[in-house]
């Protein structure tokens, strides 16, 4: 097959025949250029395709991680609203621990008058 390749070159000058020698190592060398690009690009592609499948990753773990701390933030009201209502209950229960207290003061007080008056 390479002699009927080569056949049209018959009776070509010398110096055209290193013309086309010259031309067809430049072919050669632009394919394998081309080949060569072609592989970098389906490699930066490759990389390409693998940055943005983490990026998207990574925009699902901050939706995931901004939903948990909205529900962190969401309980952390409520145990502060939990703290604030037991609080004010513990200071409603204290005052009315010393409304009693006071009033068992007074009964006592009166007990012993009263019996300070019998034994009179």
């Amino acid at each position: 097959m390479s002699w009927a390749v080569e056949e049209w070159k018959e009776g070509l000058s010398p110096r055209v025949l290193q013309k086309i020698h010259e031309l067809e190592s430049q072919v050669d060398k632009l394919k394998k250029e081309r080949q060569q690009g072609q592989f970098q690009l389906e490699y930066l592609e490759a990389a390409l395709q693998k940055q943005k499948q983490k990026v998207e990753n990574e925009k699902n773990e901050v939706v995931t991680l901004k939903r948990e701390n909205q529900s962190l933030m969401e309980l952390c009201d409520s145990l502060e609203k939990a703290k604030q209502k037991i609080s004010h209950d513990l200071q409603v229960k204290e005052s009315q621990v010393n409304i009693q207290s006071g009033q068992l003061n007074s009964s006592k007080k009166d007990i012993e008058r009263l019996e300070q008056e019998l034994k009179r």
